[in-house]
């Protein structure tokens, strides 16, 4: 989970852990990029408005990767955004999940997660 907000980037891991997964979080774009190079995630949940590297530009970093796993995006924009940045995300050849809108609700992202984890043993 990538976002410069604590409580919200918390409240993913937290989820994420009761899912089943092992939650990295930051809230910093070079130390994202920095992990990811030396050990790729399943899955990537991401904020769309973030300091240094935004979230279209997290989106086309993950994409040049070639990152093969789920991408959520759970930002405060207005929903059209979301969609447009789902939509950039998917021609990148990213395989985007969501996305969701803050504040975002747990059963929704639990459920998100949850149809997720397929995709991460295929």
């Amino acid at each position: 989970m990538i976002d410069d907000e604590p409580a919200l980037a918390d409240f993913v891991a937290q989820t994420a852990e009761m899912c089943g997964f092992l939650p990295m979080q930051t809230s910093n774009d070079t130390a994202f990029r920095d992990q990811f190079m030396a050990d790729p995630p399943a899955m990537v949940a991401l904020d769309l408005g973030m300091p240094g590297m935004d979230g279209i530009e997290l989106l086309r970093f993950l994409s040049a990767q070639g990152f093969e796993g789920p991408v959520l995006i759970i930002s405060g924009f207005d929903r059209r955004i979301l969609e447009s940045a789902f939509r950039l995300g998917s021609a990148l050849g990213l395989d985007m999940v969501g996305p969701l809108e803050k504040p975002a609700r747990i059963d929704e992202l639990e459920a998100i997660l949850e149809r997720s984890k397929p995709r991460l043993v295929e």
